[in-house]
């Protein structure tokens, strides 16, 4: 029996006693540091990233004599434009203008076909003609009858002639009064009648309303010519004549920037034809309503001189001058590129950059020449101004700067 017990307590597992292999204080320090690494880890990968952005450092400028006030586009215009059209519709005989073409205030420019017109003005005038042929064979008879008249009044005085005669008499007379009335009206109506028939006649000739230039010919010899459009195969026009003399400007003006617009105001006009050219004008009129689509108020521009190598339709630059109050004094502005410079709730801004963050400033636009703007508050000059970079810009983003 103890042989069985020795034998069993050999078989036994002995385990050492547990020991802790550390200290708890330790583990836990050592958690701390392994979340603040990764901590770190997740903040570098996570952290806003600075925007690149592209500056330039605002310029200060003095200004002495006239300056830009605003700057616009247009197009030169004619006053006075017209389609040349004949009053009655028929086939073309002649054309004789061409394209540049200079005519006279009358001057015949087309020959419609006035074949139907000459026989109906002949038929009118022979109407005339036997008109005042029965009036003059009328008066005649009435002369004739008034003297018949006299005659028997005085034989009946003398108890020649009865008063039945006399009675006779005088009603021929007053018979043939009214018909002489009556023919004297005709003649009058069929006098009316033929000038009706020479004023169409006239029509078929078309001339010029006034003195220009030919600038398009819209009609050809053979042609059917009408005052109103009747089908696809007929002109309502033989050409287009423009009066040079009365070119200007026609622009379009924003509405927030009209108050800088004038009458009489002096403009610089520059020809995108001719861009070395400036041409002095002045305001002429602002017509007083606004485009609603557009937000723009037209604005009328005259030239000081005219010149021929202005035509219509050309697109030009208006430059809105106005003069410095005290000259001897210079008026002092910044000037950065358009670009820096941007349109938010009513207001005009630009982004500064100061300590590599981003800060809006509002700003006070003097004028627009180009692609540059004067400011006349807003800045002191030196600050860098940001011209390229995301549009999602705001207050406080962090920057890096590319500079111009």
């Amino acid at each position: 029996m103890s042989h069985d017990k020795q034998t069993l307590d050999q078989l036994k597992i002995h385990r050492p006693a547990y020991q802790p292999r550390g200290n708890s204080a330790g583990r836990l320090g050592l958690l701390l540091v392994i979340l603040a690494v990764i901590g770190v880890a997740v903040w570098f990968f996570l952290r806003p990233k600075a925007v690149e952005v592209r500056t330039v450092t605002a310029q200060a400028v003095k200004m002495e004599g006239p300056r830009t006030l605003l700057n616009a586009s247009g197009y030169v215009t004619a006053r006075r434009q017209a389609t040349v059209s004949s009053k009655a519709t028929g086939r073309v005989l002649d054309v004789l203008v061409e394209e540049g073409m200079k005519v006279e205030e009358g001057q015949v420019l087309a020959h419609i076909d006035a074949s139907n017109v000459e026989a109906s003005l002949k038929l009118a005038q022979a109407q005339l003609e036997s008109a005042r042929s029965a009036f003059g064979e009328t008066r005649a008879n009435l002369e004739l009858a008034e003297k018949a008249l006299v005659r028997a009044r005085k034989m009946a005085e003398v108890q020649g002639m009865s008063i039945a005669d006399v009675d006779r008499a005088f009603a021929d007379a007053a018979m043939l009064r009214a018909r002489v009335v009556r023919q004297e009206a005709d003649v009058a109506v069929a006098g009316e009648q033929v000038a009706i028939w020479k004023q169409q006649l006239d029509d078929t000739i078309i001339r010029a309303p006034f003195a220009g230039v030919v600038i398009s010919k819209n009609a050809q010899q053979g042609e059917m010519i009408s005052p109103m459009s009747s089908g696809g195969f007929t002109r309502t026009g033989i050409c287009t004549l423009v009066d040079m003399a009365s070119r200007e400007v026609e622009v379009d003006v924003n509405e927030s920037y009209i108050n800088r617009v004038s009458p009489g105001q002096p403009v610089s006009v520059t020809l995108d034809s001719y861009p070395d050219w400036r041409i002095p004008s002045k305001v002429i009129a602002i017509i007083p309503t606004a485009d609603r689509q557009k937000a723009t108020v037209r604005v009328r521009v005259g030239f000081e001189a005219l010149d021929p190598r202005i035509l219509p339709d050309m697109g030009l630059k208006v430059a809105f001058q106005g003069a410095v109050e005290n000259s001897a004094q210079p008026v002092r502005f910044i000037s950065v590129p358009k670009s820096a410079v941007h349109r938010t709730e009513s207001r005009d801004v630009v982004w500064l950059v100061r300590d590599d963050r981003i800060e809006r400033r509002a700003v006070t636009v003097d004028s627009v020449l180009g692609d540059q703007v004067s400011l006349s508050a807003g800045l002191d000059g030196g600050e860098r101004i940001v011209v390229e970079g995301p549009e999602n810009l705001s207050e406080g983003t962090k920057v890096t700067e590319k500079k111009s």
